[in-house]
């Protein structure tokens, strides 16, 4: 088998982050790699032979500590094995390593022991190795307690909770679609930002405070907006029903309110039975508000099959928000016009639109 690119791990946090990101960026489907082939030399130099690049990010972080050293190695030593068999050896081997290698802890010399696996095999193959050496990593839709505080901050203000921090310490984070990028070769950047443990849980605080009422928090910078999307993505999308004010006059519906910041509102008008969308975004903050007709507004997270509905109305106005990497359109299911408000945190760019072409279903 000839691929372009080949994917261990492709089912964990940043496996999926490497998938959307080639996604978004047009190229071919990753081949995945799963733990029973990575087991099966001859199974996985059929799958490695002649291919372009291969990115190795699957690894255990959290165990035993035996189970967690021996872990990362021995599933380096399977792809050694797998790529010493091939006919044709890959042109790149890209290893998902870590800033901890080598720093006495169980991952820390599990990660640099499968370096050096990775590294005398290439060079003995003729292969490229790249070795990165990542940060920590936060992003959209990690595990709680296993990928990173962010993604366990994230889950326990989502539950209603108050994050508890404990040995409070400096922490340069990542955001996985950045490490994604690394590890495709479409750049050298690693832009990671330092914060404490305890600025992480007092910023998410702040978010999750301010969102709770359907208000934008102040999203200052780059990394701002990215923790927020990573907070959005452990709350179930749903529509948030706004209050109507009312008098002789008329009424009227507060939509946004943004802490900080504008960005952009526009309006659409959409004629019966016509979808709008049918894209996603990596890092966009996007509102929709139905202010007339009937419309049904459906989402799917990318590579996943799960699709969600809300059938939304100008008569009861709410707002639903788009989550980052995923799939979203909007369809005129009533008999006369949509008219539909839509907000985002940025300005509209069209030489970066952020915005990749995806059916929904």
């Amino acid at each position: 088998m000839t691929a372009s690119l080949v994917l261990t791990g492709a089912g964990g946090f940043l496996g999926w982050h490497v998938r959307v990101l080639a996604r978004s960026l047009g190229l071919p489907e990753p081949t995945t790699i799963d733990r029973s082939t990575l087991a099966s030399p001859a199974r996985l130099a059929d799958a490695l032979d002649g291919t372009d690049r291969v990115i190795h990010i699957a690894g255990i972080n959290r165990g035993e500590p035996d189970e967690v050293a021996a872990g990362n190695i021995e599933l380096s030593r399977q792809l050694c094995a797998g790529l010493r068999a091939c006919s044709t050896p890959p042109k790149a081997v890209v290893f998902a390593n870590s800033i901890q290698a080598g720093n006495n802890t169980p991952y820390g010399d599990g990660k640099a022991a499968a370096a050096v696996l990775l590294s005398e095999t290439t060079r003995w193959l003729g292969s490229d190795f790249v070795d990165v050496l990542l940060p920590n990593l936060f992003g959209e839709h990690g595990r709680p307690h296993y990928n990173s505080v962010v993604a366990t901050f994230c889950r326990v203000l989502a539950d209603g909770g108050t994050p508890q921090v404990s040995g409070d310490r400096e922490l340069d984070l990542l955001h996985a679609t950045d490490a994604a990028a690394i590890l495709l070769g479409t750049t050298d950047d690693q832009p990671t930002v330092r914060r404490t443990v305890r600025q992480l849980a007092d910023q998410l605080g702040r978010f999750a405070s301010t969102y709770r009422t359907a208000e934008i928090p102040e999203l200052a910078d780059r990394f701002d907006v990215r923790l927020f999307n990573t907070y959005r993505s452990h709350l179930a999308p749903a529509p948030y029903g706004l209050t109507r004010h009312a008098d002789a006059r008329g009424s009227l519906v507060e939509t946004v309110k943004v802490h900080g910041g504008g960005g952009q509102t526009f309006c659409s008008s959409t004629v019966p039975g016509v979808t709008r969308g049918q894209h996603f975004h990596l890092a966009k903050v996007e509102r929709f508000v139905v202010v007339r007709g009937e419309a049904e507004i459906c989402l799917r997270r990318v590579l996943h099959d799960d699709v969600l509905r809300f059938r939304v109305s100008g008569k009861e106005p709410a707002v639903v928000d788009m989550p980052t990497m995923w799939a979203h359109n909007i369809t005129n299911v009533g008999d006369g016009e949509l008219t539909t408000l839509f907000w985002s945190n940025d300005l509209f760019d069209p030489a970066n639109p952020d915005t990749y072409a995806e059916p929904v279903e």
